[in-house]
């Protein structure tokens, strides 16, 4: 039976991922349709990761702040759909670069809020995350795959309108939400910078470097494969099975990701496989294989993603303290999906003007120094656990 609990974030989470699985792949195609070069596009959404990277982190303080847990996710919300609205009229390159500031700041600054407040709830409350969070993804297919269908039906400009009316339902998922209430108000601690600046001195920013750096190597595949797959002569309906064939795994992944011997396996672990599997994810991609190759390819986004996702919550749930888990989570956004991210994505634009599909070997060098990172915390004897931080 499920958790009333569960079923609450369940549904945001289910909401959140059919706007998400309609705006992560096909948001470039509609810039594209917009009449956007690579190079505009590569910058309008390097500025939405700029935007994630400022906001994510203020929106997770307030989060670990707030009086009610639910206020800075429901408020985001509102806010994307807000923004999403005003691209209808615009086409011009410097107001979408303005607005996918914005956009990138509302849609994914709710990402690190909601994982710690729904991993604080899951133990709590008793029931497994990892499940729950997988149901978002299913939905993420499910978008992919309508998506893409309407964008050869009805054009490039569906996609906006499918973002627009899922983010209504994000919205009011949101609302639905848990308000979690803190049993007392934070007190701020007079060394709390000094504490932080200890935590990312030793195996935290260890943590953020390899979770980071092995996540931005999703940037080229993010930013043009659904316009460099189309090139390739592969329909709207087929990119969108290629990248539900990606989720599918890593729904699998994260509906085992608490049992058996994927329950064990550290953090660091965790992210040495997502690495090395990132390796051979994108070397292997910029050779440009036939469609039946990339299926499996698309596989790996179980490690590539999935892992190294379980690992970083896995370590801030692990080894960080309750005051400070959502700030973590968005250290983690801003720079894995901000900083580091956004610079790959910028990159990835010129990339693919100048070397096609090849660019995806670019995406192997985050790959390298990610697994470098993450060997380093492996090495790390005594992970300071979350009572002796201080």
């Amino acid at each position: 039976m499920v958790k009333p609990t569960a079923l609450r974030f369940a549904t945001y989470y289910g909401a959140f991922y059919l706007m998400f699985g309609a705006f992560l792949p096909y948001f470039p195609r509609w810039l594209d349709g917009r009449g956007l070069s690579p190079e505009w596009i590569g910058w309008i959404l390097a500025a939405g990761m700029i935007g994630r990277t400022l906001v994510s982190p203020i929106g997770a303080r307030w989060a670990d702040r707030a009086v009610r847990h639910r206020d800075p996710i429901l408020a985001f919300a509102i806010g994307s759909v807000i923004v999403f609205a005003l691209h209808i009229p615009v086409s011009t390159p410097w107001i979408l670069l303005v607005l996918s500031f914005a956009a990138g700041a509302l849609v994914f600054g709710q990402i690190p809020v909601t994982d710690a407040f729904a991993m604080r709830a899951a133990r709590d409350h008793a029931f497994e995350f990892g499940p729950v969070r997988a149901f978002g993804s299913g939905l993420f297919i499910i978008a992919n795959f309508s998506a893409g269908a309407l964008i050869d039906r009805l054009g490039t400009e569906s996609v906006l309108a499918w973002i627009i009316i899922a983010g209504g339902l994000m919205a009011l998922a949101a609302a639905w939400l848990p308000p979690g209430h803190r049993p007392s108000a934070h007190i701020p601690r007079p060394d709390e910078w000094a504490r932080l600046g200890r935590m990312l001195a030793g195996p935290l920013g260890l943590a953020l470097a390899a979770s980071a750096l092995i996540q931005a190597g999703h940037g080229f595949y993010y930013v043009v494969s659904a316009n460099a797959w189309t090139a390739q002569g592969i329909s709207g309906a087929m990119v969108g099975a290629l990248w539900a064939f990606a989720v599918a795994f890593e729904i699998v992944f994260l509906s085992l990701s608490g049992r058996g011997w994927l329950g064990r396996l550290s953090p660091a672990n965790l992210m040495i496989i997502g690495a090395l599997a990132s390796l051979l994810r994108w070397g292997l991609t910029a050779l440009s294989p036939p469609l039946w190759a990339l299926f499996p390819l698309q596989a790996l986004h179980a490690l590539t993603f999935a892992a190294t996702y379980v690992g970083f919550l896995r370590f801030t749930a692990n080894d960080m303290p309750d005051d400070q888990t959502a700030l973590s989570q968005g250290l983690n956004s801003a720079l894995s999906g901000g900083i580091v991210l956004a610079a790959v994505s910028t990159l990835s634009g010129y990339a693919y003007a100048q070397y096609g599909v090849g660019g995806f070997a670019f995406m192997m060098v985050p790959g390298l120094l990610g697994l470098a990172a993450a060997v380093l915390l492996r090495r790390v004897s005594l992970l300071p656990r979350r009572e002796n931080i201080d």
